[in-house]
């Protein structure tokens, strides 16, 4: 699922809670890590964390299932893009458009994973 299906289907839905469970749904797609795959564990987060990547494709490992699915939305959203295009990116900014209603711990954290994509 691509990052503006994602959006679509969040932004159809007017019900806080609804939304947090599809978030966890889309991080129960989250492809496995492959073998090779360089990972950092992105601190800061009340989960533990980890972005990977393999070649230019980013993939996420988390121990909670509402921050996986947060990791699911964030990898699609740079799904494709180059590290110069990444750094561009206002993720910040469009992730608030889908308007989750996250408390300060997982705000703290997904501040840090934007921090990681700006930061390759």
């Amino acid at each position: 699922m691509t990052y503006n299906e994602m959006k679509n289907i969040l932004m159809a839905v007017s019900d806080p809670v609804e939304k947090l469970e599809i978030v966890m749904d889309f991080g129960r797609m989250l492809e496995p890590v492959p073998d090779g795959a360089v990972c950092t564990e992105i601190i800061g987060c009340a989960s533990r964390v980890e972005i990977c990547r393999k070649n230019n494709v980013f993939y996420g490992v988390a121990d909670s299932a509402l921050v996986r699915g947060i990791v699911a939305v964030l990898i699609e959203m740079v799904r494709g893009k180059t590290d110069e295009q990444i750094k561009m990116m206002d993720i910040a900014g469009e992730f608030s458009q889908i308007n989750l209603n996250l408390g300060a711990g997982r705000m703290n954290g997904l501040n840090s994973m934007i921090r990681f994509f700006h930061n390759l």
